[in-house]
Formats: structure tokens, C-alpha cells, sequence
């Protein structure tokens, strides 16, 4: 495995690498949500245990809004279903990590624009709690800034995922840095968080979505990576890499499927229908792992891969 290596991939060239080798994609499901009426439920978690029950968090919402909610899931008979009880919160996107044994969750807030008028702004928040009704606010980011992401490291230190747009990340690229406390995290920390070195062309954009500390200490990256098409459509692919926290080297990118894979369905407007947004990763004993995403911003889906990160571990 080579660390920064790296060479700048577009979306076109991780495509076409990716369909250079065999697919390992098996087994796609389409999730089947119920308790939620003629909503839509995309952009979910991988399944986590909290007081030992297992849950998806999931984003919930019309197909005609941008208005969403974040709920937990168990399974019952094959469908998942609101976990009763559970707290509702109006974010987007959610994502989950524990972090000194406590369940850390984190989700997009949208909020009107501080000073364009009917315009929104966006911002990644983080609630801590051992249980899902003991979640409470405990950081909130830039604004402006999705896909920030927190993960107790090997060391036992925090590392940070930060996705600046603008002046210092165009359409959005991934920068890293670690503390050593949750209380070390800070908007400024982030701000002054430094990119990781080519892997993005400035046309392009991605982010972290899950992170996973390697048997060796390396960090597993579950992210995307993303374009437009000459046509305006939106292609989003779930990537992998693997970082070193203590050097900030990293592996290049790599595709680990792409939208045909999975199961055929619906989409939220026609510019998105080439939409995989990763969700999460569980990683298993044989080799193999369940990758569950949304799909086309109004659906989630599983399929079964190769774990991508073995050969990182190797």
C-alpha cells in the first residue's frame, strides 16, 4: 500500500479504473421502511448497537423538500420500523461514532441564511450521549461545512475530518488533524485544518462519511467522491482510502461500486438519479462487507463487496 503516492484522479479516471477489475458487488437489497407515511427514507447509517438493540438512523423527508428529520430504526419482520421512543431531530444526513464510550451523533443542519434573504446555510452539528435519549448537543461547526467527522483514534487522541468549500476548498475537499480531547475541537481548529494533498481536481468535490480505525492503526475512509456531467446531472460514487494519522499520508482514492450495482429505484429529481452517497460500512469475518447508502436522494440500499480495507491492513 503506498502512502501519497498520490497522484490527482478525477471521477472519470477512478470510473474507469474501477471498471478495469471485477466487481465484487453481491447480494443489492432496496431497505423497506414503514411508520413514516409517503415519506421517503435515504442517506442512512450503517446499523449500530446502542443498549443492545440495533438501529439504522436514516433521513426522512418528502420527495418534493429539502425539509428532513433524522429517525432510528430497528428491523421487524424484514421492514424497518421508527424505534419507539427515540428521539426525532430535525437535521439531515445522519452519521454515528463512538468515542470514549459514548455514542457520538451527527447530522447537517439547515438554517436561514445569516444574510442573504430566502436563502439557507448549512452546518454539520454533534450530539454525545450513552443513550439515544441522553444525546445532547455538545459542538457545532463552520457554517458551511458538511461532512465534518470525529473518530477516536488508536492513540486514544481524536482525529478531525474537515470539508472546507470556497476560498480554500472549491467545491469541497477533505482536510485532517487530530487533538487530543473532544474539548479540543474547535470552529477555529477546523477552519485552520489543513487539506490533504491531491485529491481533488477543483471541479470535483467529496467528503468523509465513516470513518474505521485498521487493525494497524490507519484510518479506513469511507467517503465519495463527485461530479457534474456536460449536462448539469450529478454523479455522486462511494470512494475509500486510507489515511495515516500520524503523518497525514494517505492512499489514493478507489471506487468501491457504482449506481448500476444496485438495485434499480427511484430518484428525488433526474440530475441525481447517478447518486450513491455512502452510509456506512460493516465490515465482516469472511472477507467481505455490507455497504449501505442512499440512493438517488430517496432511497437506501445494501449491497455486499470485498472489504476495501483488508488490503490497507495487509
Amino acid at each position: 500500500m503506498a502512502l501519497n503516492q498520490s497522484s490527482v484522479k478525477t471521477c472519470e479516471t477512478l470510473l474507469r479504473e474501477y471498471k478495469a477489475k471485477p466487481s465484487t458487488v453481491t447480494n443489492p437489497v432496496k431497505l423497506q421502511f414503514t411508520g413514516v407515511g409517503d415519506k421517503d427514507v435515504y442517506n442512512i447509517t450503517a446499523p449500530f448497537v446502542t443498549e443492545g438493540e440495533t438501529v439504522i438512523a436514516g433521513r426522512v423527508e418528502s420527495r418534493d423538500s429539502e425539509h428532513s428529520e433524522i429517525h432510528f430504526f430497528v428491523e421487524q419482520n424484514g421492514q424497518w420500523a421508527p424505534k419507539a421512543g427515540a428521539p426525532v431531530f430535525t437535521l439531515q444526513d445522519p452519521f454515528f461514532t463512538f468515542i470514549q464510550g459514548e455514542l457520538v451523533l451527527g447530522g447537517v443542519q439547515v438554517y436561514p441564511h445569516p444574510t442573504m434573504e430566502n436563502a439557507l446555510m448549512w452546518r454539520t452539528v454533534f450530539y454525545k450521549g450513552k443513550t439515544l435519549n441522553s444525546l445532547e448537543l455538545f459542538f457545532t461547526g463552520p457554517d458551511a461545512m458538511k461532512d465534518l467527522r470525529l473518530v477516536e483514534l488508536a492513540s486514544g487522541e481524536i482525529g478531525v475530518f474537515t470539508r472546507p468549500q470556497g476560498d480554500k476548498g472549491g467545491r469541497g475537499k477533505i482536510g485532517f488533524t487530530k487533538v487530543k480531547a473532544l474539548e479540543d475541537v474547535t470552529i477555529e481548529l477546523i477552519n485552520d485544518t489543513p487539506l490533504l494533498a491531491d485529491q481533488f481536481v477543483d471541479a470535483e468535490w467529496g467528503g468523509a462519511n465513516e470513518l474505521h480505525i485498521l487493525k494497524n492503526g490507519l484510518v479506513g475512509v469511507l467517503g465519495h467522491v463527485a461530479c457534474f456531467d456536460a449536462a448539469g446531472d450529478r454523479h455522486y460514487y462511494p470512494m475509500v482510502f486510507a489515511l495515516d494519522p500520524n503523518t497525514g499520508a494517505h492512499t489514493d482514492m478507489e471506487l468501491i461500486a457504482v449506481r448500476a450495482e444496485f438495485l434499480p429505484g427511484e430518484t428525488k429529481r433526474p440530475d441525481l438519479a447517478d447518486v450513491v452517497f455512502s452510509g456506512g460500512l460493516v465490515r465482516k469475518p469472511d472477507g467481505t462487507a455490507d455497504l449501505y447508502a442512499g440512493i438517488s436522494d430517496a432511497e437506501a440500499h445494501r449491497v455486499t463487496i470485498a472489504d476495501p480495507f483488508l488490503s490497507y491492513e495487509a
